[in-house]
This record gives C-alpha cells, sequence and structure tokens, in this order.
C-alpha cells in the first residue's frame, strides 16, 4: 500500500504571498545590510561614503516606518519549489499566487507597475498581477516559495548575449564589466550582479536570475567560478561609476554566477542586474 501524500490546500498559499510581497518590500535582507556596511569601510570618496549612509538610514526608516525601500516595488517574480510527493488541491495554484500579490499590493499600499500590453495598449492592470512564476519540481513534500520583485530601473539595464566559445572566459568577464558599466547610475548602484552562463539563450537569463538569490555572504560552491568573480567584482569597482553612478570604488556588492552545460557552438551568457535593496523574501510550507 502506497505512502499518503502530504496536502496543501492553495488557500492556505494565499496570505504566505501576501505576507512576502509586504515583507520584501519593506525589510532588507541582513547580508545586504552588512554588505553595504563592509563596503562604507573600505570606501574613501566621501559623495559615496554619504549615499550609503543614506542607504543604511533608508533601511532603517522603510522598517519603523512601514513604507517601501523603494517607490517602485517592483514586478514580482516567484519561484516556487515544489516537492514531488506533495498533492496541492482546492483550487489553480497560479490564480493563489496571483490572489496573493493582489492582495499584498493593496493592503501595503505598494505601486502597481504592471501594464497589461507591453507595446500597444500599456494600461496599467490595477493589481501588480499577473506574476511571473516559475515553477522547479524537487524532491519531499515541502513547497517554498521565493518572491524577488523586481524593479525596472535595474531590470532594463539587464542583457544576454550569445557569445562564441572561442571568446572564452576574458570575453565572458569584458561582457560583464562593461554591460555594469554602461548602466551607470541607471540601476541605483551598489548594485548586485546576477549571471547565468550557458544552456540555452532562455535558460541563461533564468539562471542570471536565480544567481541573485544566493546570499552574498556566500562564496560560489565551485571554486574556479569563485575566483572568477572576484576578479569581475573588482574590475566593475575600480571602473569609478560609485553608488548612484556619482563616482567611487562601491559600483557593485557581489557578482554571483549559475553555470550549466550547453551546446558545443553556443556560449549564452547573461546579465541581470539588481539593485541596492536586493528585494527578496523565501518561506517553506
Amino acid at each position: 500500500m502506497g505512502s499518503v501524500l502530504r496536502k496543501i490546500n492553495v488557500s492556505e498559499i494565499i496570505p504566505v504571498v501576501k505576507k512576502l510581497c509586504i515583507d520584501a518590500n519593506l525589510y532588507v535582507n541582513k547580508d545586504i545590510a552588512e554588505k553595504i556596511k563592509e563596503s562604507l569601510d573600505q570606501e574613501t570618496s566621501p559623495t559615496a561614503r554619504n549615499i550609503l549612509k543614506l542607504i543604511l538610514k533608508n533601511h532603517e526608516m522603510a522598517e519603523q516606518e512601514k513604507m517601501p525601500l523603494c517607490q517602485d516595488t517592483g514586478i514580482p517574480i516567484i519561484f516556487l519549489e515544489i516537492g514531488q510527493d506533495l498533492h496541492l488541491s482546492g483550487g489553480d495554484l497560479n490564480a493563489a499566487i496571483n490572489e496573493g500579490v493582489r492582495q499584498g499590493y493593496k493592503e501595503g499600499y505598494l505601486r502597481k507597475s504592471l501594464v497589461d500590453d507591453p507595446v500597444l495598449n500599456r494600461k496599467n492592470t490595477g493589481d501588480n498581477t499577473p506574476a511571473i512564476i516559475y515553477t522547479d519540481i524537487v524532491p519531499g513534500e515541502q513547497l517554498r516559495i521565493t518572491i524577488m520583485p523586481k524593479g525596472g530601473g535595474a531590470e532594463n539595464m539587464s542583457e544576454v548575449k550569445m557569445m562564441k566559445p572561442a571568446d572564452g572566459i576574458e570575453g565572458v568577464k569584458n561582457f560583464i564589466v562593461e554591460r555594469i558599466i554602461r548602466s551607470g547610475g541607471n540601476p541605483c548602484p551598489p548594485v548586485i550582479v546576477g549571471v547565468g552562463i550557458g544552456g540555452s539563450f532562455e535558460q541563461s537569463a533564468l539562471l542570471a536570475k536565480k544567481a541573485l538569490l544566493r546570499p552574498l555572504n556566500k562564496n560560489n560552491p565551485d571554486p574556479v567560478y569563485a575566483k572568477v568573480e572576484s576578479d569581475i567584482l573588482r574590475r566593475i569597482n575600480r571602473s569609478g561609476v560609485g553608488p548612484q553612478g556619482l563616482g567611487g570604488r562601491t559600483t557593485a556588492l557581489a557578482v554571483q554566477i549559475l553555470q550549466r552545460p550547453c551546446h558545443i557552438a553556443s556560449m549564452p551568457v547573461a546579465v541581470n542586474v539588481e539593485c541596492h535593496c536586493h528585494r527578496h523574501k523565501s518561506v517553506l510550507i
């Protein structure tokens, strides 16, 4: 006789997503604040130091006043890790997630930033739905929900390039560094740089976004890529772009790479840029 699957009614997910939407926009993660403080200790530019202090003050005020870290409260990116031994019942999972987003953005007084047509009729949807939802099936019987509200300023500075294998690691480094320098102050530096290498055109972009979810205080588990990340970060911070593009040593807080196998004729590389708020929250049900 087979084991009984664990069940979750999708209605239970609505309040969870609602809280994640609000919390991600109000409360900065500890690793981000620590990284900014670390950068402040190393920064020599008076202007850059003042900006970093203001960013830390903004963290405090957002938490105390229950106001968003940024007025651009982002397009909701949802990552789901669904245990293969879990049964979701009682309705449509995507509809439940969107209802949670709808309630969170309304009750949290968060700006609604989605338009229903990208080109022909850019009319606001009014509730910041539909969310962008990515699903992975994983072992076990639990459900992990992660939200990343992605602001337009940083997202607009992202790029995918189908590079040639002959470009090698130096070509990859040059592309990433040049992308961040060209971005200037647009993505509200100091930024976090997510990089996806390999897979296919679209998977490299998803890898770059997922790479942003690694805690800033954790190194790449592959020592070779950890060294690549360190080299790129050093070059970016030598560029002089600085906080808010006004000069200094602190253009990026971290470079984070995810890589996957790819076709012998291809080498896709994606850069997904994140602002200094780096908003994301996760919960395990």
